[in-house]
């Protein structure tokens, strides 16, 4: 099959708006991530850390090691995202945070709360077809080649 065929089948099999997120086309933060970048400016990040506080209390370095395994290595965050994602979902009351010892800075773990179990499940619907739109362009994408 000619690269204009090729071109012409995608075009015809996935809409141009499909097509474009999961490509990361159109400039902004994330787009370097073409797989994933639309998805992380929706929200894929806090509600993975809300899923995985919803198993039970963690801490930073912790969720950082448990998105890359819950992802298969496709989602790697450093601690300059991390924490500072931590103190804004603190700060908005999805998630309480204590230090392991109060008396000195030590680890500090993050619990999620009522209201984030509530913002979990929003962000979990929203993202939900999001992500079925990038399965069905990477399972086209495979197909074709």
């Amino acid at each position: 099959m000619s690269q204009r065929q090729t071109d012409e089948a995608v075009a015809e099999a996935v809409p141009i708006a499909v097509a474009r997120a999961a490509a990361g086309v159109g400039g902004g933060p994330g787009t370097s991530d073409p797989l994933i970048g639309e998805l992380r400016r929706a929200g894929l990040l806090p509600l993975l850390v809300l899923h995985l506080l919803a198993a039970g209390a963690s801490y930073g370095n912790a969720l950082i090691e448990g998105i890359s395994v819950s992802t298969g290595g496709l989602i790697s965050v450093n601690p300059n995202t991390m924490y500072p994602l931590l103190r804004s979902l603190e700060e908005q009351g999805f998630v309480t945070g204590e230090w392991e010892h109060p008396e000195r800075r030590s680890r500090r773990f993050y619990a999620i709360t009522e209201d984030g179990e509530g913002e979990r499940q929003r962000l979990s619907a929203e993202i939900k077809p999001r992500l079925e739109e990038v399965a069905s362009a990477l399972e086209l994408l495979r197909r074709v080649l």
